[in-house]
């Protein structure tokens, strides 16, 4: 239940640790309250993180009186670059709880006030676009119709080259200070947007926890779970704290999907080495993937099934190139040199 205990201003990560010890009902492990880098400690410590997620999943959270909530937003808000990378690590548990509950219209005036300080954030960092809005995000493709760079065309082309092909990677922000059905996609979208520009600073509970929330949201079953030699993953409503809420399938727009699959793709195709966390990524690719063919997304579909079959070219081993073949061509080819040799004198 959220504490009603009134918040403590945070200007510094020291003040982070005190007020979110407060709020949690206890002092913070040793190794975070006695950190040289407490923001560092506090992102990387596993009970720690444990404990907030589990509020956050909990009943009664998200509400406008929830603590919790109020210690995230006041903790981005301080500006201090490491503890917002602390608040991030958060956000695949606030997101995925947020989206489910928002299905059945539940009031969630917590969680609203922080991914609404989050993407004012992500639009402020975007700059100008007009208007209020924050610039979209492109990025320039060929136009086949411009002659090869590395070729002489054999005729020249006629008037100005065709220009190159923009293509929208995020569309403009616009400034939203409600959330509003409508709304509500595009704003967790870009705060998804923001929390993948972090992915490389962030632990990989945090990206477990992802995948999991999107296994629930695409509402889809696995056939990987089908496998009688594959170990079967938790089901993500189990996993949720004791299990007493089942988390809900939920509208995947294009604007929402986009950045979850971007995600899901650096989980299961980074540099992380833990194979706990690719198989979950496996995961939740596929039931995105089914998810896109039920609903027939033709670009969801599209992103999708590249991304199962780069995750398939992956697994498979690379073969070990073998030298046995060329050894016995090369001392054939000697055998051959000598008897002409031999025949010439």
């Amino acid at each position: 239940m959220p504490n009603d205990a009134p918040p403590q201003p945070i200007h510094s990560a020291k003040d982070a640790l005190d007020a979110l010890a407060g709020i949690l009902g206890g002092a913070l492990p040793g190794s975070v309250a006695a950190a040289d880098d407490p923001a560092a400690a506090l992102l990387n410590d596993a009970d720690v993180a444990s404990a907030v997620t589990g509020r956050l999943r909990g009943a009664g959270s998200g509400a406008g009186n929830d603590t919790l909530c109020r210690w995230l937003y006041d903790a981005f808000r301080a500006g201090v670059p490491e503890l917002q990378l602390a608040v991030l690590r958060f956000v695949p548990t606030l997101a995925g709880v947020y989206m489910c509950r928002a299905v059945s219209r539940k009031p969630q005036a917590g969680f609203e006030a922080v991914l609404l300080a989050l993407y004012a954030h992500a639009a402020s960092q975007r700059g100008g676009g007009g208007a209020g809005e924050a610039a979209a995000e492109t990025v320039s493709l060929p136009n086949l119709a411009n002659p090869s760079p590395y070729h002489d065309a054999k005729v020249p082309p006629k008037g100005k080259p065709a220009e190159l092909d923009v293509a929208v990677i995020s569309p403009p922000l616009e400034p939203h200070g409600t959330m509003r059905a409508t709304r509500r996609a595009r704003i967790v979208g870009a705060v998804l947007e923001l929390y993948h520009g972090k992915l490389a600073h962030m632990p990989i509970s945090s990206k477990m926890d992802f995948c999991e929330f999107c296994v629930a949201w695409s509402g889809t079953p696995s056939k990987l779970d089908a496998g009688a030699n594959k170990p079967r993953l938790p089901d993500a409503s189990a996993a949720a704290a004791g299990g007493a809420e089942k988390w809900r399938r939920v509208p995947l727009p294009w604007e929402l999907f986009q950045p979850v699959v971007r995600i899901v793709a650096h989980c299961l195709l980074g540099p992380s080495r833990s194979d706990e966390l690719k198989a979950q990524a496996a995961r939740a690719a596929e039931c995105l993937y089914w998810r896109a063919n039920e609903t027939v997304d033709a670009p969801a579909l599209l992103a999708t099934r590249s991304l199962m079959r780069l995750s398939q070219m992956v697994e498979e081993p690379i073969p070990e190139p073998s030298f046995s073949g060329a050894i016995e061509n090369m001392a054939e080819l000697e055998a051959m040199r000598a008897n002409i040799l031999n025949t010439k004198n």
